[in-house]
Formats: structure tokens, sequence, C-alpha cells
């Protein structure tokens, strides 16, 4: 019988990162009162590190301002894709006209 694999919001994360970052408990520790895997708590330490670091980290962000830097990040890419076909179309259309 295969397990269903668990989901975890955001906010959950955040809350298990910060009882071992702001109350020193062990990953071991939270892991076996939340019975959660450590792996998964390992890997949103080391992305909750890297966020404060001002880095991408891996995965989905943690933090509200993270989240917001990648939205933000996603929609400069996108206008800057949109500002070159602008440009591209505008060459095109003026090379027409002459």
């Amino acid at each position: 019988m295969a397990h269903k694999r668990r989901t975890f919001d955001d906010s959950y994360k955040l809350e298990i990162v910060k009882m071992i970052k702001d109350q020193g408990l062990t990953v071991a520790q939270v892991c076996r009162d939340q019975s959660i895997g450590e792996t998964a708590v390992r890997r949103w330490v080391q992305q909750y590190e890297a966020e404060q670091l001002g880095q991408a980290g891996i995965g989905k962000p943690l933090t509200a301002e993270q989240q917001r830097i990648r939205q933000l990040e996603q929609e400069n890419r996108q206008l800057k894709m949109d500002n070159d076909i602008l440009k591209k179309a505008t060459a095109f259309f003026a090379r027409e006209l002459k």
C-alpha cells in the first residue's frame, strides 16, 4: 500500500524552521514531536537560511518577502520579453513603411 505524500503550507514550514532557529530545538526533536520527516525539515531550514542571505535558495520560498521577490522577478522577465517583441515589431513595420 502506497503512502500519500503529505503537503505543508508555507506558514507551517516557517513555524517549524523558527522552532529550530529561534528556540534552539534540534531538527530531530522537532521532527519527532511533529511526526514529519527530517529530510523535508532540513530542506526548509536550508531554504530559510538562503533567503536570509538574500539568495533564492532551492524550492518554494518560505517568507512572504521572498515570495514577492520571485513574483516580481517573473513579472520583470515577462515585461522584458514583451518589450523586446514590441521593439522588433516596431522595427519591422518601420521597414515596411519605407
